[in-house]
């Protein structure tokens, strides 16, 4: 029997020829025009959007998993608008399946903007989709491993389900670190502040665990890796000092 490919050298589809929403490219075409015909160009209208590091990811290819923090409903448009096409065209966003799954509407625009599947947070009906089968099948996939977003912009604990993922599909984690969104459009609104706040995506390295790594600590990694890369942007992004930065937290 040949040995199983490893998801990042598979693409959408590879896997027994299995087509569904998350790798049809139909359903990938109607994708794009909302999310680069509508989305983008409304959040880049009412943010001040700066991205950086997309030239590390040339090499990405087939599956990988991409962690953020989340503070913000800003957070899943950011990155799409953000990330290559290519790498977009199939991108499959981890969503609360108690929120986001929970009504009809709500869980048809979501699988629209964001090729989304349910992630339980608590008991939920949302149709379990098992992130490691889209994997798999080399389908990427987005996962924010706080959970749910900051309420004051602050990177809580990563849990290590995305990391344990990574390493057992032998996909590379895409650190990304959003800068500037929970000010932009703060939990608890309904719609982004006027004024066009400054925003910034900004990517890191693709990285992988090492040997003898556990997914905790592999998780914990990431989390510094992006606070490096938000820390080395902010005041750039933010057009303000370091030591200022803590006033609009």
């Amino acid at each position: 029997m040949a040995e199983l490919e490893p998801a990042s050298a598979r693409r959408p589809g590879d896997v027994a020829g299995e087509r569904d929403r998350f790798n049809s490219p139909g359903v990938a075409a109607a994708r794009f025009v909302v999310q680069r015909g509508l989305l983008k160009p409304l959040i880049w209208s009412l943010t001040r959007v700066t991205v950086i590091g997309r030239e590390k990811l040339k090499d990405v290819a087939g599956g990988f998993v991409v962690v953020a923090n989340h503070s913000s409903h800003l957070d899943a448009p950011l990155i799409v608008g953000s990330l290559p096409r290519r790498l977009a065209r199939y991108l499959a966003t981890g969503a609360a399946a108690d929120y986001f799954f929970a009504v009809w509407w709500r869980r048809g625009l979501t699988a629209l903007f964001f090729n989304a599947f349910p992630v339980k947070r608590m008991e939920s009906k949302a149709k379990s989709i098992s992130a490691r089968s889209l994997l798999s099948r080399g389908i990427p996939i987005l996962i924010f491993p706080e959970g749910t977003r900051s309420k004051d912009g602050e990177v809580g604990a990563f849990k290590p389900g995305a990391a344990a993922l990574a390493a057992s599909c032998d996909v590379p984690t895409i650190p990304m670190a959003l800068i500037g969104a929970h000010v932009a459009h703060p939990r608890g609104a309904n719609w982004p502040r006027r004024g066009r706040h400054p925003v910034g995506v900004v990517f890191g390295e693709p990285l992988r665990p090492v040997a003898g790594e556990t997914p905790g600590h592999f998780a914990e990694r990431t989390k510094q890796e992006i606070l490096r890369l938000r820390d080395l942007h902010s005041a750039t992004i933010l057009g303000q000092s370091p030591r200022s930065r803590g006033a609009l937290q």
